[in-house]
C-alpha cells in the first residue's frame, strides 16, 4: 500500500511545470506518507483546567525516642485522638510476649502430630501445585 502511494505521489510530481516545486511537493507527500501510519503519543488526562495533581503523602514517621517507648505509635485509627500509652509488661497477658515475630517454621521443623504440620503441609502443596501450572520448575 505504502509502495503505491508513493507511486502515485511520484506521478502526481511529475505533472507540475517546475522542478522546484515538484520537489517540494514530493517532500511534503513523502514526508505525511512517513508519519501517517504511526500512532499518536497520549497525552496525560488531568481534570479540570490547570489544575496541578496532588501527590499524596504518607504518614508522618515519629523519630522520639520517648515518645516511641511510652507511647504505641500509630494505633489510633481515628482522626482525632491520641495513642494509647504503654502499660507495664506485667499488664499484658503471658500468650502476647510467646507468639512468633520470626520466620514461619519449616515442614521438617513442626511435629506431625501437630494440626499447624498439616496446615503447613496443604499450603506447600498448594504453591508447588500452583507454580507447576504457571510452567515455572520447581
Amino acid at each position: 500500500m505504502s509502495g503505491y502511494s508513493l507511486f502515485r505521489s511520484a506521478m502526481l510530481t511529475k505533472h507540475m511545470t517546475t522542478k522546484a516545486t515538484a520537489v517540494l511537493c514530493r517532500k511534503n507527500i513523502l514526508s505525511k506518507i512517513q508519519t501517517c501510519g504511526y500512532a499518536k503519543k497520549v497525552a496525560a488526562k488531568v481534570k479540570g483546567k490547570g489544575m496541578v495533581k496532588e501527590e499524596l503523602k504518607g504518614p508522618e514517621v515519629c523519630k522520639d525516642p520517648v515518645r516511641l517507648t511510652s507511647y504505641a505509635v500509630g494505633v489510633n485509627i481515628m482522626k482525632h485522638g491520641e495513642d494509647p500509652k504503654l502499660k507495664a509488661p506485667e499488664e499484658y497477658p503471658e500468650w502476647l510476649f510467646q507468639l512468633n515475630l520470626g520466620e514461619p517454621k519449616k515442614l521438617h521443623e513442626l511435629d506431625p502430630d501437630n494440626w499447624k504440620y498439616w496446615k503447613r503441609l496443604r499450603k506447600e502443596n498448594i504453591w508447588r501445585f500452583n507454580k507447576l501450572h504457571k510452567g515455572k520448575k520447581l
